[in-house]
């Protein structure tokens, strides 16, 4: 149960990455930092994501 939790947890973070990056590119028009760290922090979530789900189908806690 905790391992769902904390695959959701961070998907929402995934996503909240996602709408700050947009965010950050429409105010600076892709001028600053921003969009380029909001990326890099959006594909470290990605990669911790799918560990956590390979993770959980090689226990069998998330198996259909």
């Amino acid at each position: 149960m905790l391992l769902k939790i904390l695959i959701a947890v961070v998907f929402l973070a995934m996503v909240t990455s996602l709408a700050a990056g947009a965010g950050f590119l429409l105010r600076d028009g892709g001028q600053s930092r921003r969009v380029l760290i909001s990326l890099k922090v959006r594909i470290a979530l990605g990669v911790t994501l799918l560990g956590l789900l390979l993770y959980g189908f090689y226990l069998g806690d998330l198996a259909a």
